[in-house]
């Protein structure tokens, strides 16, 4: 029978397609049209710039994190992988639950961006067909309809070719890049109006600072998407950093050209930049798009046709590029059976189908939301940028710790620090200004958080290899999540009733003489918050409630699983004994063969025996250029070589790379015939891709050695005299 060939992805990314995919993911159609209610109302030019720059700075640290996980776990799935990797497979699950959400939202509000495309440049040509008003939002089926269409040629073009999908990222991405640019120049160099004020009045400069510096994930989101496919990568992965790096820089830029670009220039009737930005809701056509105003203002039709094309190409790479990094996270999933296995299928040109094809399937609904709905879900993605960046942070602290590499330690800490404390501001409303989210995008949080218990409840229930549910504290920390934002958004929601309401008493004071129904004005509003405080009461205890009932559920599934896996374990003795790597015995187990040995040395009851310390040669440079799962491998290949060779005797994992044999019987008596085997087994392999290990022996000797750390002690000196004989040789010692 014919053996099939697992299909893999193909090494197609060049280092420009790799940095056209994390600038043009990062930058959407919100960078170029929201960017006026997003930065500059918040805190100005000045502080829109500031703080973009120190995000910026900052997120150059969660690129180097991204970049050390990437060089060590190269693999599909990008963070998902990291955390489940380094964590387990309930970070993990909670990593790529988070990310999932904060990539469907960017790709949706990009696909649904494209009716605003059309209406904004193009009129109502697709307007027609009207379904209903949702949120204040009115739907048409022509833009339902175009949304769907934008949506199914991108996954149609997707599935064609990685090529293709390559070349046009490449080509669009320099498209809105010198677009952009060339706007911002002619605007700075011919701008004739005054940049004041350059502060929002009344308002801290330095809360309007930090205010932009932490909503920068939301800027950043997709710079990372590189990290899903390195193994895609058709050059070396530690050249990452450096695309990762221009990436960041890029991005900061051309975000600071569309801010200034949009203060440049304003309509005569306004007497600066904040009166028209404030009311360019009321205008229409280009008025209403700064950025676009300026353009037109400072090039005519030439600058309107260049930033047209510089949108329309930021929409195509964000869907191209959300699509793209979602597939591969979904291919990841499907492998680890989060999702039905057929969503990691790779057709013949190595091309997750089935993945595109589910992406497309859950954004129909999408459209029927409106733009209103999409608004609140996009606003989740900061916080949820801000959690998944959090723990790839700290993924990249404990391998460094573990690595001893200085640098990714401190960046590593450094970013879980600091994406912990912009968590903190977003979920707490007024911390140093106004709330963080509006009241909606704190419920949609609260109610992806309770799906995420659910699926993961239907997750456990698949899993039979019992790789899911051995974190409980994970699920304990959402639990709390859960109870604390719901907790917010009641808060909000409550506040939000309220101001409408004194807003509605004020009105009525003040708009005509109502002096006979002065008396129900106010019984009315009270009982208006009275019953939205008690809704929203009711809301928070069903959705904690839910929560805590699917999360006891379960603990008791986790548990039952934990008892079941113990008694079959039980043949084994214990699991603390065993090494989950290789098989072999765990230092665990050596410390008591070790406590065993010297009371039988006190006694004078012991047997003749030996120690063997090994080393595997080469193991931090396997690490560097292959990545971590290879470096397992290694471990792994050495642990085998060593038990074919002291068959006899047991093997024990000291430490990453440290491995020890107490022999005794048979190959005690056969030591040296087994020495010199292992010793020629190294030597064939230097220059080979094949293990090689650095061995030392010592005998115990009666009446000299006290204890067995004596005879470990000096088996360790040969041992490295062993392994600086094999480096003249030509091996690896690092």
């Amino acid at each position: 029978m014919q053996k099939t060939t697992e299909r893999k992805f193909s090494t197609s990314m060049s280092r420009a397609a790799v940095l056209a995919f994390s600038l043009g993911t990062s930058l959407g159609w919100g960078s170029l049209v929201v960017t006026c209610n997003s930065y500059l109302l918040q805190a100005g030019p000045a502080g829109s710039v500031i703080g973009m720059i120190v995000g910026g700075l900052i997120m150059m640290l969660i690129a180097r994190n991204y970049h050390y996980m990437m060089v060590s776990y190269p693999d599909a799935g990008g963070s998902y992988a990291f955390a489940r990797d380094v964590f387990g497979y309930d970070y993990g699950f909670l990593t790529a639950w988070f990310l999932m959400l904060t990539y469907l939202a960017v790709l949706w509000a990009n696909a649904t961006a494209i009716p605003l495309f059309a209406r904004n440049f193009f009129g109502e040509l697709f307007r027609f067909g009207f379904m209903y008003t949702v949120f204040g939002y009115d739907v048409y089926a022509g833009e339902v309809l175009l949304t769907i269409c934008s949506l199914g040629l991108t996954i149609f073009f997707l599935s064609r070719s990685n090529r293709m999908s390559v070349n046009l990222m490449v080509v669009f991405a320099a498209v809105f890049a010198i677009g952009i640019t060339i706007c911002f120049a002619g605007g700075v160099i011919k701008h004739d109006m005054s940049y004041e004020p350059f502060f929002i009045p009344d308002q801290s400069a330095l809360s309007q600072t930090i205010r932009i510096a932490v909503i920068t994930p939301w800027a950043f989101i997709g710079f990372e998407n590189i990290s899903h496919f390195t193994t895609e990568f058709s050059f070396s992965r530690k050249k990452s950093f450096k695309i990762l790096t221009w990436a960041v820089i890029l991005t900061t830029l051309l975000y600071v050209f569309v801010m200034i670009l949009s203060v440049t220039a304003y309509p005569p009737q306004y007497n600066s930049w904040m009166e028209y930005i404030k009311d360019r809701n009321n205008l229409s056509g280009l008025d209403a798009l700064p950025a676009f105003y300026a353009a037109r203002h400072y090039f005519g039709n030439f600058g309107v046709v260049t930033l047209i094309a510089a949108l329309a190409a930021l929409i195509i790479t964000s869907l191209i590029g959300n699509t793209f990094a979602l597939s591969r996270l979904f291919y990841a999933m499907g492998k680890d059976g989060i999702f039905p296995k057929c969503v990691s299928d790779l057709n013949e040109k190595g091309i997750p189908v089935c993945g595109f094809r589910l992406i497309f399937l859950i954004s129909l609904v999408i459209p029927f939301l409106g733009r209103t709905a999409i608004g609140w879900i996009v606003d989740v993605t900061t916080l949820g940028a801000t959690i998944v960046y959090a723990i790839v942070s700290a993924a990249a602290y404990k391998i460094a710790r573990e690595q001893k590499d200085k640098l990714e330690k401190f960046t590593g800490l450094a970013g879980a620090v600091i994406m912990a404390l912009f968590v903190l501001y977003l979920l707490v409303p007024n911390l140093l200004t106004t709330a963080s989210m509006e009241a909606p995008s704190y419920f949609l949080f609260v109610v992806w958080s309770v799906l995420g218990f659910i699926f993961f409840r239907w997750i456990l229930t698949r899993d039979k290899t019992a790789r899911f549910g051995r974190s409980i504290i994970v699920w304990i920390g959402l639990l709390s999540l859960v109870l604390f934002v719901s907790l917010v958004w009641m808060s909000q929601s409550t506040m939000e009733v309220t101001s409408t309401a004194l807003n509605d008493i004020e009105d009525y004071y003040t708009i005509g003489n109502h002096a006979e129904e002065n008396e129900r004005i106010i019984p009315m509003e009270m009982q208006r918050i009275r019953r939205t405080n008690a809704r929203s009461i009711l809301i928070v205890i069903a959705l904690f409630g839910t929560s805590l009932v699917v999360l006891l559920n379960n603990y008791r599934l986790m548990t039952q699983r934990a008892q079941e896996s113990e008694s079959q374990l039980a043949f084994f003795s214990q699991i603390a004994n065993i090494d989950s790597l290789t098989g072999v015995k765990s230092k665990h187990a050596y410390s008591e063969r070790e406590r065993m040995t010297n009371e039988e040395i006190s006694s004078g009851n012991v047997e003749p025996f030996a120690v063997v310390v090994c080393d595997v040669n080469g193991l931090k440079h396997i690490n560097d250029t292959y990545g971590h799962k290879a470096g397992d491998t290694y471990i792994q290949s050495a642990s085998e070589t060593i038990c074919e060779i002291f068959m006899h005797s047991p093997v024990f994992r000291t430490g990453g790379d440290e491995f020890v044999v107490y022999l005794t019987g048979r190959d005690y008596d056969n030591r040296q015939y087994l020495m010199q085997k292992l010793h020629q087994i190294s030597v064939a392999h230097i220059g080979s891709n094949n293990v090689v290990v650095s061995g030392g022996i010592s005998d115990f000797i009666p009446d000299k050695d006290k204890d067995i750390r004596e005879v470990f002690e000096r088996a360790d000196k040969f041992m490295y005299e062993e392994k600086q004989a094999l480096k003249k040789m030509g091996a690896k010692t690092r």
